[in-house]
């Protein structure tokens, strides 16, 4: 009898669809660095840029905020405007695979190697 065959077709399937999630992966990734969210702080006045990954990006600082008698002050928002974009990319992050993990059919908050 070759009832053992059907293991074998399943592996193979089982396989490809590894392969396809794997790429698929490698795709999300490659997106996160292109993807950037903004943080800001001091309505407005600080606003750092980050990419979905977290790396940051950009600061922008408006100079009406540099004030000699207020170094803590400023350095807080520049600080809450950084916290703020890093939030943000986590967010988009955990959006963008949650979109990959349902696009294959994953179960909902299956972690994935990354």
């Amino acid at each position: 009898m070759l009832k053992g065959l059907g293991g074998i077709g399943d592996m193979a399937k089982m396989m490809k669809q590894a392969q396809e999630m794997q790429g698929k992966m490698a795709e999300v990734q490659e997106g996160l660095s292109s993807i950037t969210v903004q943080g800001e702080s001091g309505a407005g006045l600080v606003k750092a840029t980050a990419t979905a990954k977290g790396e940051l990006t950009a600061l922008d600082i408006d100079p009406s905020i540099f004030d000699p008698n207020e170094k803590e002050v400023v350095e807080d928002l520049i600080l809450a405007a950084i916290k703020d974009a890093q939030s943000k990319a986590q967010d988009k992050h955990n959006e963008e695979i949650q979109k990959m993990t349902e696009e294959l059919g994953l179960p909902a908050g299956m972690k994935l190697p990354f």
